[in-house]
């Protein structure tokens, strides 16, 4: 019997992050339960050449610690209230977030627009996504080609855009730079805030002054 997609993901991830952990979230079923069992086994990790994070738990390890990142002392409060609803779990390279929503879907959290694609309902259909296109869902490409020309990240960093991708900034090397993962999301919170604001029709101009 094929291995399920999540099974497969770990088989291609390097970790653990952090020490062994047992997790609940207190939840019977359905995603969070699935991130508690899936920390349990290995807590924190990455895949995709780190186009993909998923956070560890717990105070000692590398990369953000799941439950300080979904505080608003780190990133949250710079988006006020617009990333209250998403129970974010890991990234991608540019900050994408990985989240859980009223503990049955799981979604891609837009940093620039505080935006939500759903996914699905299970860490599985997750996987599923990752999987179905590592390169443009996991980034794995971009993320091997970026650090091989500029080195590896850190585990706590990653990459924000000079021009941000909403306002026709290029996946290009040149438009990005590193940042740690916290600031790089606080950066985009405001710029999320004033997205939500604007009035259709009207013109915003963004950007990151390095």
């Amino acid at each position: 019997m094929p291995d399920s997609p999540l099974e497969q993901l770990l088989g291609r991830a390097r970790g653990p992050m952090g020490p062994s952990i047992e997790l609940d979230f207190g939840f019977d079923s359905g995603p969070l339960q699935e991130l508690g069992a899936l920390l349990g086994r290995m807590n924190g990790f990455f895949v995709f050449n780190a186009g993909v994070q998923v956070f560890r738990a717990g105070d000692e390890g590398l990369g953000p610690d799941l439950l300080s990142w979904n505080t608003d002392e780190v990133w949250k409060s710079t988006y006020e209230g617009l990333a209250d609803h998403v129970f974010c779990f890991g990234q991608d390279l540019f900050g994408t977030q990985f989240a859980i929503v009223g503990g049955e879907r799981v979604v891609a959290f837009n940093p620039e627009t505080a935006e939500t694609e759903d996914i699905g309902a299970s860490l599985d259909d997750w996987a599923a996504w990752l999987l179905s296109d590592p390169d443009v869902n996991g980034v794995a490409s971009f993320a091997h080609a970026f650090q091989q020309e500029n080195g590896a990240l850190a585990p706590d960093e990653r990459l924000v855009p000079l021009r941000f991708f909403v306002a026709g900034g290029e996946y290009a090397f040149e438009n990005l730079v590193v940042r740690e993962a916290g600031e790089a999301m606080r950066i985009r919170g405001p710029i999320a805030k004033k997205i939500h604001e604007v009035p259709d029709g009207a013109t915003l101009h963004l950007g990151v002054t390095e």
